[in-house]
């Protein structure tokens, strides 16, 4: 019986610091490119997947609905092309990257969730090809931006 227990507090205590964790600390994915409006851009060539971070979507609270741009619309760095709701608050999402939206995540339509499950992988929200792969050289690294973000919540 008291190994039961104690197995129990052990995986309630492992259970408890993981949560704490990852509310405490957003995660910041190493490889992918930072915008100050707090969208992420996986570069691949030409291509740059974009979506909101961890910290967006831990700001925001639970999804309920993202509004996706048309695919073959242009997209301008530092310019709206949707908005994310939430039970809190309407917030729109920013371009890090120029160019021409190649794909959206329509999973997103059905389960809009996945931004807050999965950021910086399911939670995706466009493909764009880049028109100025100079204009990733503006945007901050994963390192770079954990700092802004914790002066950003310092203030």
């Amino acid at each position: 019986m008291a190994m039961a227990s104690r197995l129990w507090v052990s995986k309630a205590a492992s259970y408890l610091k993981i949560s704490t964790f990852n509310r405490a600390f957003a995660s910041v994915v190493k490889d992918l490119k930072y915008a100050d409006s707090h969208e992420w851009a996986k570069i691949e060539g030409n291509s740059a997947t974009i979506g909101i971070t961890d910290h967006a979507q831990d700001h925001l609270g639970d999804v309920v609905y993202v509004e996706l741009p048309e695919v073959g619309s242009a997209v301008t760095q530092g310019s709206g092309f949707g908005a994310v709701e939430s039970v809190k608050a309407t917030s729109d999402i920013n371009s890090p990257v120029s160019g021409k939206v190649v794909q959206v995540n329509e999973e997103l339509n059905s389960s809009p969730g996945l931004v807050n499950g999965s950021p910086y992988e399911n939670g995706w929200i466009i493909k764009v090809e880049m028109s100025n792969a100079d204009e990733v050289k503006s945007l901050m690294d994963s390192e770079q931006y954990s700092k802004f973000c914790e002066e950003e919540d310092n203030h």
